[in-house]
């Protein structure tokens, strides 16, 4: 385990996974981060590579070989080196190896900083493509869950996720295999204000495609206390919680489940990012904890 402080902020992470498993305020001495409890799901803070969400049968098609991979991909399983360390930030990192090579045959570097300035905690994600005469194909993002309710004398149903601009968005239903549905269900109506429930996660995540937002709060007006979260460069964003559990997730995403329709190639899958040979790409979400 290794942590990162700020003047109001101190961060855990854990090697598997370059898994986040605790965010201390300092300053207010809230701990906004799920604990874990295997009862309702044993993790904190995955990382999604090279896929989000599940695929068709698990299978998708490249180059006329069919691959194997479960739901979010191989990342949140692996041991990540540390390969930069100071105060306040620390760089995991992972490459292509014989495993992963059955599964996702592309060369590639994956680094995830965490950095943290005061009341903030930056995430970037650096992905490089080493192959030397080919495009690779990949998706990544975050399943961050924070703790809800946060503050004692509280309630879920007390918050909210507050839009920082008005959203008309439906919700892409998934099915019992995970695959997303053709169709949106309504759910946002020119409004900010989404209210939290457990009720709302009974069906499984809620699914927003391009919303206008850059950035949604957690919040209640009967604390002072919350979050905003940051998502700027995610063009999709998941909402989540376990059944009956006192979380939520905040999931920024570059790419998404498989559709329903889906022919299952690589190239053809939504959201599927396409790096050229020997590119990079980059992506960072933030949180502002308060």
């Amino acid at each position: 385990m290794y942590t990162i402080q700020s003047s109001q902020l101190s961060v855990s992470i854990k090697t598997k996974g370059a898994e986040l498993t605790s965010i201390m305020h300092t300053g207010n001495g809230l701990e906004y981060m799920w604990n874990a409890d295997p009862k309702y799901w044993a993790k904190t803070s995955p990382v999604l590579f090279p896929i989000v969400g599940t695929l068709k049968n698990n299978t998708y098609y490249y180059k006329g070989k069919a691959y194997q991979l479960s739901r979010h991909g191989f990342a949140r399983d692996m041991e990540f080196e540390v390969t930069d360390h100071n105060e306040d930030s620390i760089t995991f990192s992972i490459k292509d190896n014989e495993e992963t090579a059955k599964v996702f045959p592309f060369q590639f570097a994956f680094d995830i900083t965490y950095k943290v300035e005061d009341e903030e905690l930056s995430v970037t994600y650096s992905i490089q493509n080493n192959e030397v005469s080919e495009d690779m194909y990949f998706s990544v993002g975050g399943h961050p869950a924070f703790k809800l309710p946060l503050v004692e004398g509280t309630a879920y149903e007390d918050y909210s996720l507050v839009f920082n601009q008005r959203e008309t968005a439906g919700r892409w239903p998934i099915t019992k295999d995970g695959l997303i549905e053709l169709h949106p269900n309504p759910l946002l109506n020119d409004t900010t204000i989404l209210p939290l429930s457990k009720e709302l996660f009974a069906k499984d995540a809620v699914v927003l495609k391009h919303v206008q937002s850059h950035s949604v709060r957690l919040q209640s007006d009967k604390t002072e206390h919350g979050l905003e979260f940051s998502f700027s460069g995610f063009p999709f964003l998941g909402l989540w919680a376990a059944p009956g559990a006192d979380f939520v997730c905040i999931e920024p995403w570059c790419g998404i489940a498989d559709r329903m329709d889906t022919d299952q190639q690589l190239e053809h899958k939504e959201g599927i990012i396409c790096l050229p040979a020997l590119g990079s790409f980059e992506v960072t979400w933030k949180v502002m904890f308060f």
